[in-house]
């Protein structure tokens, strides 16, 4: 089994700074990609950010800037910095990571729990 691991949310008043921390654990062998997703009260669910096993990134236009994903792949572990919040950045963080199971030729995805991002004004 694998599974994802997330910390880091909280509430902050805007201007403010998170960091979010996502862990892969178990039967994993080859993480193709990482990233985070994000679901507001009446909204779809939506890519923040992603970065991939040699590292390009990719972001959502309205956390460009203020935001910035990374990663520690001897840890399986992507981070996501979140500077100069917005209370429109309020939401669920989901992580997500692609990736190929111990013996298998098969990718899949897996997602986090879920922490919540409250930004007040």
């Amino acid at each position: 089994q694998v599974q994802l691991v997330e910390s880091g949310g909280g509430l902050v008043q805007a201007g403010g700074s998170l960091r979010l921390s996502c862990a892969a654990s178990g039967r994993v062998f080859i993480i193709n990609a990482m990233g985070w997703y994000r679901q507001a009260p009446g909204k779809q669910r939506a890519l923040v950010a992603a970065i991939s096993n040699i590292g390009n990134t990719n972001y959502a236009n309205s956390v460009k800037g203020r935001f910035t994903i990374s990663r520690d792949n001897a840890k399986n572990t992507v981070y996501l910095q979140m500077n100069s919040l917005k209370p429109e950045d309020t939401a669920v963080y989901y992580c997500n990571a692609n990736l190929f199971e111990e013996k298998s030729r098969l990718a899949s995805d897996y997602w986090g729990q879920g922490t919540q991002v409250t930004v007040s004004s």
